[in-house]
């Protein structure tokens, strides 16, 4: 029988605490064949951002107005359409009740998972959660990418984020702080994805799929009307994308 010390184990895993930004699906009606009609609508409108992204789903409008709604069936047409429904907030007894049933857990309605929000004219939808503040002795690190960012490609900078090349149509560029774009900007650009209001975007030429501060964002489409092959920036003003010429 061996009598020795027992043998040192290494730590396999660690619980940290992290703040993320989640879409959240801010659900105002019960009529499931328009919620499924409109859903359709947004993912053709950039299907790679969207596909197999994460969504919290939001039933607290709903409930405000007492209008009942089948979450079994609304996680089942959020499935379809390549969406991963991560949980449930605003829901009644009955609604968390069926959302820990399908292992969804139930989120605070005051948690720090920040709305993905589109307020391009005339679309009305959500207010992101306000910026997280950060330890004072906590260093921002900035990042420089001298090299193309390909499709299929994420960056992401604690700080600020610079690319002196061309982003990609399909690549996926984040920062907590500003991004500055050198080359032609054709893939997706968020800034500010903890929630910073202030941050920035500037831009050589834009021609992106997406463009979000602080999680309020523009599609295409939206775009469209910008001229390309233009340097502009891109702030945000009282939940509004502002986009001027440099």
């Amino acid at each position: 029988m061996s009598t020795g010390a027992p043998t040192s184990q290494k730590t396999a895993l660690e619980f940290k605490s992290t703040s993320l930004t989640v879409p959240v699906l801010l659900l105002a009606s019960n009529d499931i064949s328009l919620i499924d009609q409109q859903l359709k609508e947004k993912v053709v409108q950039a299907p790679e951002f969207f596909k197999n992204s994460p969504l919290l789903i939001d039933l607290q409008k709903l409930n405000a107005q007492n209008l009942p709604i089948d979450f079994a069936e609304i996680v089942a047409i959020v499935r379809q359409h390549g969406f991963m429904p991560v949980g449930v907030r605003g829901g009644n007894e009955q609604q968390n009740g069926d959302a820990l049933a399908m292992n969804l857990p139930q989120h605070s309605l005051h948690g720090s998972n920040a709305p993905l929000v589109n307020k391009a004219p005339a679309k009305t939808l959500p207010t992101p959660a306000p910026e997280e503040q950060k330890p004072a002795n906590q260093s921002i690190e900035n990042k420089l990418v001298t090299q193309p960012i390909r499709s299929g490609q994420r960056v992401y900078a604690k700080g600020d984020l610079i690319v002196t090349a061309t982003v990609s149509a399909g690549a996926e560029i984040m920062a907590e702080g500003n991004i500055h774009i050198y080359g032609s900007l054709r893939g997706r650009a968020l800034a500010g994805v903890l929630g910073n209001v202030n941050s920035r975007i500037f831009c050589s030429d834009l021609q992106a799929e997406l463009i979000s501060i602080a999680g309020i964002y523009q599609l295409s489409d939206d775009l469209s009307k910008h001229p390309a092959h233009k340097p502009v920036q891109i702030s945000l003003d009282n939940q509004t994308l502002i986009i001027k010429d440099i």
